[in-house]
């Protein structure tokens, strides 16, 4: 496989995950990586102290790897949740809770890419209850994203694996993206194109690129089936982000895949080393 018109980075949070997170960041540069990104780290903590911020701060300074975007506050992921935003009670207030901790730490790396996930639907709200609310969160979240002329993502994610979430096709995601813009005037609302969630639907993924590239600020890729590196799959993925450069995508594209039984360093062969540095 060739790849070499793209720009990786590394999710920290699904790769080398066998490591500690301080020291995931080494890890990342060590195989040859320079551009990283991060789920919420603190699956319990919205609001960590902020000397665990600034201990992960200094790691990816000191490995030189650069933060290229962070999830907002999403409940326990990996795990059973897939978001807080729209879910009422304690999950919303600590995702709003979250919000101008996470800008402020990312901000201060350089990173202004924050994604929010939506949220499963749940008991004893209705779906146009948690939707409401859904928008509510995401507008807050849009407008303090704008104040350090950032961009909020919206990702699509699967129903066979969350089967209770309702943002599940790349038009749902759509759909919702422009609601947030439409609600705050931004327009800094953008979509989240995982590769392998909208493999997993069935979707066309020559449509949804052609389709729906141009509101697209971030991508990610992982194997389908199985979740692994490329190669380990079917999906045609050096053919797909050739088809996304040419409709016009040059942002970054996340390996958010699993690494396999191995150290997450040897899941890389299908990328030379000297293709891993972001450029």
């Amino acid at each position: 496989m060739g790849f070499t018109d793209t720009r990786f980075n590394v999710n920290l949070s699904i790769l080398f995950t066998e490591l500690p997170l301080w020291e995931r960041p080494a890890a990342a540069r060590a195989a040859g990586f320079t551009a990283v990104e991060l789920w919420w780290p603190w699956v319990d903590a919205p609001t960590p102290e902020w000397s665990e911020l600034d201990a992960l701060g200094d790691a990816l300074r000191d490995a030189g790897t650069r933060l290229t975007g962070l999830n907002f506050y999403a409940g326990r992921l990996p795990g059973p949740d897939r978001g807080a935003l729209s879910v009422p009670g304690v999950e919303s207030e600590k995702f709003r809770a979250n919000v101008p901790v996470a800008i402020a730490f990312a901000a201060s790396l350089g990173c202004t890419t924050f994604n929010a996930l939506y949220g499963n639907r749940v008991e004893g709200a209705t779906a146009a209850e948690q939707d409401a609310l859904a928008l509510e969160n995401l507008a807050f979240a849009a407008r303090a994203v704008g104040e350090v002329d950032g961009t909020l993502l919206i990702e699509a994610l699967n129903a066979p694996e969350s089967p209770a979430c309702p943002i599940v096709s790349a038009p749902k995601a759509i759909e919702v993206v422009d609601a947030v813009n439409a609600a705050t005037g931004l327009d800094n609302a953008r979509f989240l194109m995982d590769l392998y969630h909208l493999s997993m639907n069935g979707e066309d993924l020559d449509e949804v690129i052609d389709r729906y590239t141009p509101k697209t600020a971030h991508v990610q890729i992982a194997d389908n089936p199985g979740r692994g590196a490329p190669g380990t799959g079917s999906l045609p993925l050096e053919e797909l982000l050739g088809r996304l450069k040419k409709a016009g995508y040059d942002g970054y594209v996340g390996l958010e895949y699993k690494p396999g039984d191995g150290p997450s360093a040897q899941s890389f062969a299908w990328l030379p080393a000297p293709l891993r540095a972001a450029h």
